[in-house]
């Protein structure tokens, strides 16, 4: 991940520009470019590239006239993400409370989101409270000894939010992680276009997502792995428009020369302070928030700073500087330091206010009185109580973690996961004819199954995909590439650490997002430049249009596996295309 910066606008030693190719001449070798073909006029446009912006001839073919093309083109950067997030909301949303169960983990982070949002801290449940909270509508009274759980509270809040709303049942349990998939979606098409510079590849990649079934499912499910997926693609996103307003601060501070033209400037490039970056503090709050849901986030703010750092000293770079990771080191290191580690962590100790201010009596949070009690004396005793326990806390989390080994039938190892091999069965039953949607002539039980799986073409899609996008991040030096392999190497490469460990598939819908965004890279590919010949363009665009037709096809062919939809036994066995499916 350390050439992330590195891109094809990054040369240290430029000719003049009238002998120098453009980056986007560059890039139209090879795929798709991110701004309109010709050369850039100065500096400016490799700091700050334009957006592509449909073809008058597209307007004229379908009939519009040149104005209501041009209206319609300004509207299209939020109009066409609009339009593919209402298609994933109704997805999403449709029959949210089916199964009516409580599904795979659902039983621990429903019940813990409920306790949580009532006492601070989670609670110790019955057995049997399953069944009392389906059969009672979520009208239970709540344990009152405290549990000891591995995962903070983050997540656990955001489904609480849920059901304070909605109430103590699937719908309610179920409802943020809903929200937050929509939304992702939403920040998925903005973050596409943005990396593109193209509304169309955004829309494109949101699609994509949209019809995920891992994505979809996670979505339709109440556990944290959805919750973190958003928090990680929020980040990414901030880091993203940071970047962006950074590069238009230098480019804004470069001297133009007699022409009028932007040169790069060395001074300037060395000297410029880029501000106090709101849009990185704001990645800071999202990385804090994806630690306070789950623990692997640390990998993710540990590969997003390295990934901050290399981009600044990129824009550096193309601004003239000579020395541009000293430049970055002096001038932009401690803003990137205070804007994330500092704020992640006070983000994610305010996350345990609940538990912190419980009792420390003995009928608080778990373990929350350990300092009074087995913790007393020692070296520390200069810290509060408070954080003496969640220190002693997390330590027992840590060695939980580290040593989980139990055998459990739906674990898979990192090194299936990219190929969808083992998917996890989050629900099965085998209802009769005329019972729970089996069709009465069914000739048999029927199968209903909510199965976390990838949409099988799109998986397979992305791994050429991603060899692609390796191949133009080393060979190419194209930073959107380098990017993208930085997502999903944060959220990937970290499990095959723990490869003993009891793991699951459904872990990788963190990097589901930068999958789909490989895919949209190679789409672009595919598509060719905007200055292509017609003959290029509509061959590409008309295979791009079948993949992702193919696509559309499987996500709906494998939608009764998504929703717990009843389906004749036959049908069922004929969606499971590998053995290690079933």
């Amino acid at each position: 991940m350390t050439s992330t910066a590195s891109s094809t606008d990054t040369r240290q030693g430029p000719a003049p520009h009238d002998q120098r190719p453009s980056w986007q001449q560059r890039l139209r070798r090879f795929g798709y470019t991110a701004g309109q073909a010709g050369p850039a006029s100065d500096v400016r446009e490799r700091l700050v590239p334009p957006y592509t912006a449909p073809s008058a001839r597209l307007w004229a073919a379908l009939g519009f006239p040149r104005t209501l093309g041009d209206r319609l083109a300004r509207w299209s950067g939020w109009g066409g993400p609009l339009l593919v997030t209402l298609m994933a909301g109704v997805m999403r949303f449709w029959n949210l409370g089916s199964p009516k169960a409580v599904i795979f983990d659902e039983t621990y982070y429903a019940k813990d989101a409920w306790a949580i949002v009532h006492r601070g801290f989670e609670l110790n449940w019955d057995k049997n409270a399953n069944n009392l909270i389906l059969n009672s509508g979520g009208h239970v009274k709540l344990p009152t000894e405290a549990a000891y759980v591995v995962h903070p509270p983050v997540g656990k809040y955001v489904i609480g939010l849920g059901e304070l709303l909605f109430g103590f049942d699937p719908f309610g349990w179920r409802f943020m992680t809903a929200l937050l998939g929509t939304l992702s979606v939403l920040m998925l098409c903005r973050i596409g276009r943005r990396l593109f510079r193209s509304t169309f590849l955004g829309c494109v990649a949101g699609t994509l997502m949209a019809l995920d079934g891992l994505h979809f499912v996670m979505s339709r499910t109440s556990l944290l792995d959805g919750v973190l997926m958003f928090f990680v693609l929020a980040a990414f996103g901030c880091l993203l428009i940071d970047r962006d307003r950074a590069r238009e601060r230098l480019a804004a501070a470069l001297p133009a020369d007699a022409d009028g033209r932007v040169r790069p400037d060395a001074d300037t490039a060395e000297s410029t302070r880029l501000g106090w970056r709101p849009w990185r503090w704001a990645a800071g709050l999202m990385l804090g928030l994806a630690i306070g849901t789950k623990w692997n986030g640390l990998y993710i703010l540990a590969a997003f700073c390295v990934m901050a750092v290399l981009w600044d000293a990129g824009s550096r770079r193309v601004a003239g500087a000579r020395h541009p990771y000293a430049t970055v080191l002096r001038r932009d290191t401690g803003i990137t330091f205070l804007a994330t580690v500092p704020v992640a962590t006070a983000v994610y100790l305010v996350s345990w206010i609940g538990w912190i201010r419980s009792s420390d009596k003995g009928d608080g949070g778990y373990f929350r009185d350990w300092a009074a009690t087995a913790g007393k004396g020692g070296d520390w005793t200069f810290l509060p109580d408070w954080l003496r326990s969640l220190w002693h806390y997390e330590h027992e989390v840590y060695e939980f973690h580290v040593g989980l080994s139990s055998p459990h039938t739906y674990q898979s190892n990192p090194w299936s996961w990219i190929v969808d091999a083992r998917p996890v069965s989050y629900f099965y039953e085998s209802p009769s004819p005329g019972t729970d949607g089996c069709p009465a002539n069914a000739g048999g039980k029927c199968a209903r199954e909510v199965l976390a799986i990838g949409t099988p073409v799109l998986w397979w899609v992305a791994c050429a995909a991603l060899v692609y996008v390796l191949w133009r991040w080393f060979f190419r030096r194209d930073w959107r590439a380098g990017a993208i392999a930085c997502g999903v190497a944060a959220g990937y490469l970290p499990w095959f650490l723990y490869q003993e460990r009891t793991i699951f598939f459904f872990y990788a819908v963190v990097f589901v997002p930068f999958l789909c965004l490989a895919v949209t890279m190679l789409i672009g590919a595919v598509i060719g430049p905007p200055g292509a010949g017609d003959t290029r363009r509509v061959a590409g665009a008309t295979a791009t249009g079948v993949l992702v037709l193919l696509i559309a096809w499987n996500f709906i062919y494998f939608w009764p596996l998504y929703t717990g939809t009843s389906i004749p036994i036959e049908q069922w066995r004929s969606r499971m295309w590998l053995d290690t499916w079933v």
